[in-house]
């Protein structure tokens, strides 16, 4: 089946250079086998007569059977090492009519020390693999304008220290923050709207300093003097019973 991009959601960083490295261990280990067939060759023959093994298991089938793997892994880690099938824009991936780009890597992480961390680690090891990447999207990132609570702003800030580098140890890479929300993001209908991030920066629906914003905050305190009061009355009718 012809697709127009295939996206591989890859396992951890370590799991993931590995499998990246795959291609490249294994033409090499097909190239050492093929070198050993001229001093190996006759002594395969003599031990498939030997055996009776039927002439599939001989040794052309099985060096022709290596030879085409061998071409396969070839294109693979080609197709690894060329960067000219996407275009991208505003971090969105797009796949147009017109081939140009063919392999790139797209780094997901979040604004914090260990996500940084394997994040350089990544990007190094695909430099020396060769595979371009030019993308990092930074998760579940908190905003000054949707923050209310104390322990909400303290991670803010934590956030924002890991932002900053980031944004220094990759200022020629093109970077989506993607926003915490409140829910999952489950659905088609979720995910198109979701989507619309990548395309255009998000942006928090209400600004500090407006009306807007200090009716939401009347609104979140008299939800929470709401809750408490029920708590209180549960309490107390506990209380009441004993």
């Amino acid at each position: 089946m012809d697709y127009s991009v295939i996206v591989f959601d890859t396992a951890p960083t370590g799991h993931t250079l590995r499998l990246l490295q795959f291609p490249s261990t294994l033409e090499k280990g097909l190239a050492k086998m093929m070198s050993l067939k001229n001093k190996f060759g006759g002594l395969l023959n003599q031990m498939t007569r030997l055996f009776g093994v039927d002439d599939e298991f001989g040794e052309d089938a099985l060096l022709g059977r290596l030879e085409g793997m061998k071409d396969v892994i070839e294109q693979v880690n080609k197709q690894f090492k060329d960067p000219t099938w996407m275009i991208h824009t505003q971090g969105f991936l797009i796949f147009p009519d017109v081939v140009e780009d063919l392999t790139t890597f797209v780094c997901v992480c979040i604004p914090e020390f260990l996500s940084l961390y394997e994040t350089e680690r990544l990007v190094q090891e695909l430099n020396k693999f060769e595979i371009d990447s030019h993308n990092v999207i930074i998760n579940q990132v908190l905003y000054d304008e949707e923050v209310e609570s104390k322990l909400l702003k303290a991670r803010m800030r934590m956030q924002q220290k890991y932002l900053d580098q980031f944004y220094m140890l990759y200022d020629d890479f093109h970077i989506t923050k993607l926003p915490l929300l409140p829910e999952e993001v489950c659905g088609v209908e979720a995910l198109k709207a979701f989507s619309q991030n990548f395309i255009t920066t998000y942006q928090p629906a209400i600004k500090k300093g407006t009306m807007e914003e200090l009716e939401a905050r009347v609104s979140a305190l008299k939800q929470q003097l709401t809750d408490a009061e029920a708590e209180l009355e549960r309490l107390r009718k506990g209380k009441q019973k004993v």
